[in-house]
């Protein structure tokens, strides 16, 4: 029985100092994985964080160039009827959305939507427009009508997107 004891004074001294061990040892590391996470996502942040500006800066100059006003002096040429002038800005709308369409990744879901809405009611108001134009009438009419319209409304929905953007980015920063 004595054996027993003093056993048990060795070993019981010896499992505390393991666990003591043990468990200092398992948090150092679990703090030691903790700050390499950290710092891992600050090195992604310092990574993407001038990305997502860049995608926020295209896309700001996307909703720039199809602003209507910004469309009708790229796009009108002397000479070009109501038709062609209509048809020339849905083009110059697609292609630049679609040369731009990869920079949603870099964006909140939200300004995206935005982004889509301005170009969406943009491509509304031509259409509208050239609607109620006549058949007969020259490109040159057909922006005076679009120009018009532009000036009737409050805000020009990519002028809208434009603000939402520069809320956004005002923000992350």
């Amino acid at each position: 029985m004595e054996t027993f004891f003093d056993i048990l004074k060795i070993t019981i001294p010896s499992v505390i100092v393991f666990l003591t061990a043990w468990v200092l040892l398992r948090n150092m590391i679990s703090n030691d994985q903790d700050k390499r996470r950290q710092e891992i996502i600050m090195q992604n942040s310092r990574t993407i964080l001038p990305i997502r500006l860049q995608a926020y800066e295209r896309i700001v100059l996307f909703l720039e160039r199809i602003s209507l006003e910004s469309l009708l002096i790229r796009t009108n040429t002397p000479g070009m009827s109501a038709g062609q002038l209509h048809s020339a800005l849905l083009n110059a709308i697609r292609s630049e959305f679609e040369h731009n369409l990869s920079q949603q990744i870099y964006m909140s879901q939200q300004a995206w939507e935005v982004v889509k809405n301005a170009r969406s009611n943009t491509i509304k108001i031509i259409n509208t427009e050239f609607e109620n134009t006549v058949n007969t009438a020259s490109g040159l009419d057909f922006s005076k009508q679009l120009l018009e319209r532009v000036m009737e409304l409050d805000k020009e929905p990519t002028k809208t997107a434009v603000e939402y953007i520069k809320n956004e980015v005002a923000r992350i920063m």
